[in-house]
C-alpha cells in the first residue's frame, strides 16, 4: 500500500510553537477577554475610534502595500507612502514584507501544487487558512532568491531588520500608550490590540482559504481562485482572486468602477496626490479575451446537453470562429508593432502607432459585443 506523501508530511512536520502560541493566544483573548471587559466595564470611543482605523490601515498596509506593491510591483510608491504601508502591514503582524512577498510569489509560481504552494487549498480549508503556518511544512520554507529586488530594497530592509521591535512597538505600546493619552489602557488594548489583530490575521487568511472556494471564475480556471464580491468587501478587494491570478500584475483586483476594491481606491487616491505612479493595468484586448474565452468553455458544456437546437450550435460554431480569427488578428498586430519599433523610423512610427492604436481598439469592441453575443447564447441554451 502506498502512503498518501502529503499526509506524510502533514504528520511529520513540527509544529511552531511560536506562532501558535501568538495566533491561539490572541484568538482565545478576542473571545474572551474582549467580550468579558465589555460587560463588565465598557469601552469608549476613542477605543472603538482607533481599532476601526487600525483595522483598515492594516489592510491597506497588506493589501496595497504587501501585495501590491511589493509582492507584485504593480505601481511606484512615494517613500512617504512606503514607509507607512511597512509599518502597517508590519503591525498586522503577517512577517516581515520579504518572507510574506517570498512566499506569496511561490504561490502564485506554483499555485495548487500541494508539495509547493504554501497555502495550497488543495489541502484543505483549514491547512489554507491558517495550518499551514502552524507546523514547519517544506512547502512554507522560505526561497530569498525570489526576493532579490527587496533585499536590495531600503524600506524592506529595515522593516526586516526591526521587524520584532516594530510588533512590539505598533501592537502593544501604541495601543497602551493611547489607553493611557483617552484614559483606558486596557480597554484600548483589547480593542485596538487584540481583537483589531485577531480580525486583520482572518481578514488576510480568508483570501489564501475562501477566496480559492467561493465564486465564479469569469477569467480563468486553469486554477482555484475565484471572485466574490462579499470577500472582496471584506478583504479591500482581494477578494477579486480570479482576475488577480490571471493578471497579477495589474494594481487592480477589481477593474470595474463599481466593484468593491479598497486598495484600488487607495493607490488611486495617493496617485492623484502625487504618492503613486506607474500604475500597471493588464491589456483590455487581453482581459476580454480571456472573458470570452470562458464563455466559450460555459456555451460548449451546455451544448453538449440533448435538445440543444441546430441553430443555437451553429451559432456557437461562427461565435468561435470569429473568437479564433480574432485572436489570430490581435497578434499579428503585435508582430507589426514590434517591427515598427524596431526599425526606429520617428515619423512613419508616429503615423503607424496611431493606426495601430485605432486597430487595437477595433478589436476591444469586437471582444466586448462577442461577450455580449455570448451571455446570451447561454442564457437561451440554459
Amino acid at each position: 500500500m502506498t502512503e498518501n506523501p502529503n499526509k506524510n508530511q502533514t504528520e511529520i512536520a513540527p509544529v511552531n510553537w511560536p506562532v501558535t502560541a501568538v495566533l491561539g493566544g490572541t484568538f482565545l483573548a478576542a473571545i474572551t477577554l474582549v467580550p468579558w471587559y465589555g460587560i463588565t466595564q465598557g469601552y469608549n470611543a476613542w477605543s472603538w475610534f482607533f481599532f476601526a482605523v487600525f483595522v483598515v490601515f492594516n489592510g491597506i498596509g497588506i493589501g496595497s502595500g504587501y501585495h501590491r506593491l511589493w509582492s507584485h510591483r504593480t505601481y511606484t510608491a512615494h517613500p512617504a507612502l512606503q514607509w507607512f504601508l511597512a509599518v502597517m502591514g508590519g503591525m498586522a503582524l503577517q512577517n516581515s514584507i520579504i518572507i510574506w512577498s517570498a512566499r506569496h510569489r511561490v504561490h502564485h509560481r506554483d499555485v495548487d501544487d500541494n508539495d509547493r504552494d504554501p497555502y495550497s487549498i488543495g489541502r484543505g480549508f483549514w491547512f489554507a487558512h491558517i495550518g499551514w503556518m502552524l507546523k514547519d511544512y517544506p512547502s512554507g520554507d522560505v526561497d530569498y532568491s525570489l526576493v532579490k529586488d527587496l533585499q536590495n530594497d531600503p524600506v524592506c530592509a529595515w522593516q526586516h531588520r526591526h521587524y520584532w521591535s516594530l510588533v512590539l512597538a505598533t501592537n502593544v505600546g501604541l495601543p497602551l500608550f493611547l489607553g493611557w493619552l483617552t484614559g483606558d489602557m486596557w480597554g484600548m488594548f483589547l480593542l485596538a490590540g487584540v481583537l483589531r489583530l485577531v480580525l486583520s490575521h482572518h481578514v488576510t487568511f480568508f483570501i489564501n482559504s475562501l477566496a480559492h472556494m467561493w465564486g465564479s471564475q469569469p477569467y480563468t480556471d486553469e486554477n482555484t481562485a475565484r471572485d466574490h464580491h462579499f470577500l472582496a468587501l471584506i478583504t479591500y478587494g482581494e477578494g477579486y482572486h480570479n482576475y488577480h491570478h490571471l493578471f497579477q500584475s495589474d494594481y487592480r483586483c477589481g477593474i470595474r468602477w463599481w466593484h468593491l476594491d479598497i486598495n484600488k481606491w487607495f493607490i488611486s487616491a495617493c496617485a492623484l496626490f502625487g504618492l503613486v505612479s506607474d500604475r500597471k493595468r493588464a491589456p483590455m484586448f487581453k482581459v476580454m479575451r480571456a472573458r470570452v474565452n470562458m464563455q466559450l468553455k460555459e456555451a460548449a458544456l451546455k451544448l453538449e446537453n440533448p435538445g440543444v437546437s441546430d441553430r443555437l450550435k451553429a451559432q456557437f460554431d461562427f461565435e468561435y470562429s470569429q473568437f479564433v480569427d480574432t485572436v489570430k488578428e490581435w497578434q499579428q498586430l503585435q508582430v507589426e508593432r514590434m517591427q515598427e519599433q524596431k526599425q526606429k523610423l520617428a515619423e512613419r512610427l508616429e503615423a503607424e502607432t496611431a493606426t495601430l492604436t485605432s486597430r487595437y481598439r477595433e478589436l476591444e469592441r469586437s471582444l466586448k459585443l462577442q461577450h455580449k453575443r455570448l451571455a446570451l447564447l447561454t442564457a437561451a441554451v440554459a
